[in-house]
């Protein structure tokens, strides 16, 4: 798994077998990353995240069947020198 962070949204490159859904595994990285964040930084837990939720219900996936491994690598890699 490849990722990049930025301000408002994360960069992530995944290979699952074709009977996992994305937005599965979406919700989950979602819900893991939340988890740790809080146990990590407890005092986020006071502010308005709860009930509205720490990510936003927003996602975006697409195939690469017809670029390689490498290209998307790349592509996520440069996005962090990129405003």
């Amino acid at each position: 798994m490849l990722e990049e962070l930025k301000n408002d949204h994360v960069h992530i490159f995944v290979q699952a077998d074709h009977t996992t859904a994305p937005v599965e595994i979406a919700k989950t990285m979602k819900s893991i990353s939340a988890v740790h964040i809080f146990n990590t930084f407890r005092d986020l837990k006071k502010r308005r995240f709860w009930g509205s939720g720490m990510w936003s219900d927003g996602t975006f996936y697409s195939s690469v069947g017809g670029v390689s491994e490498e290209a998307v690598k790349r592509y996520i890699e440069t996005q962090k020198d990129r405003g």
